[in-house]
């Protein structure tokens, strides 16, 4: 899949992804590949970027996530 964190100042991850961990506003929730397409809300926490059985951890204040044909679009803060 593919991934893109934006925030206001600039993007901070665009690549892929096979697992998506995000802070949602009810709790954490995690996107894989050929999810339904979503919008949700996201509260403050930690993102997971999962690739190849490798992990990164990006910080966010919240924002908003769109899902749609295998591409992720976080609007962070």
């Amino acid at each position: 899949m593919k991934l893109e964190i934006i925030t206001p100042e600039k993007k901070i991850f665009e690549g892929e992804a096979d697992l998506v961990q995000l802070p949602g506003s009810d709790g954490l929730f995690e996107i894989l590949n050929n999810h339904a397409p979503m919008i949700a809300a996201l509260g403050k926490g930690k993102v997971k970027i999962g690739n190849n059985n490798k992990f990164e951890f990006l910080e966010i204040n919240g924002g908003v996530v769109e899902v749609l044909n295998n591409r992720i679009l976080v609007l962070a803060e």
